[in-house]
């Protein structure tokens, strides 16, 4: 009798796990495609995961509602005091609070930016470092990009060397 009920809960746990391993690893590409379309100055391809609705606050604190703001913020500094910068980015934390969200936590550094954005240091080797608070969800089988929220690092806050 009790094989009948664990049977049950053994599929269930294995194909929940399964499905977090894909999870994880969608999720876990959208920072892989925004490092190579940041490399790239593809401000379309950085943008393809974020989501119609998505909201976004850059590292000034601007803030912007959906796709087309995103995508529009991105040509305009890919064209300008970002062009020709290059991205490392890493996960500092990935924490699904449903199966469909995930809030993902990088540190970001970007090298070889013409200037820094107002307000914005850089570090004592001429980097600009930052925290990346995303919140994706799950829609219609894709992750999206919810929420993004980039806040720069201040000199003299600790912050670890990218890989």
């Amino acid at each position: 009798m009790r094989l009948l009920f664990a049977l049950p809960i053994l599929v269930l746990t294995s194909h929940l796990s399964a499905q977090s391993r894909t999870d994880t690893a969608a999720v876990r590409n959208i920072i892989k495609n925004e490092i190579e379309t940041w490399n790239k100055g593809d401000a379309v391809g950085y943008s393809r995961d974020f989501a119609t609705a998505g909201t976004f606050t850059n590292i000034r604190g601007q803030f912007f509602t959906g796709h087309p703001g995103y995508l529009k913020q991105h040509e305009v500094i890919f064209g300008g005091i970002f062009k020709g910068s290059t991205l490392k980015q890493d996960i500092a934390s990935l924490k699904f609070i449903r199966p469909d969200v995930a809030i993902l936590e990088t540190v970001t550094t970007v090298n070889g930016a013409a200037q820094s954005p107002q307000g914005v240091t850089r570090d004592d080797k001429g980097r600009i470092r930052t925290r990346l608070l995303q919140v994706v969800a799950k829609q219609n089988g894709i992750w999206k990009i919810m929420t993004y929220h980039n806040v720069d690092v201040k000199p003299g806050i600790p912050f670890p060397e990218p890989r």
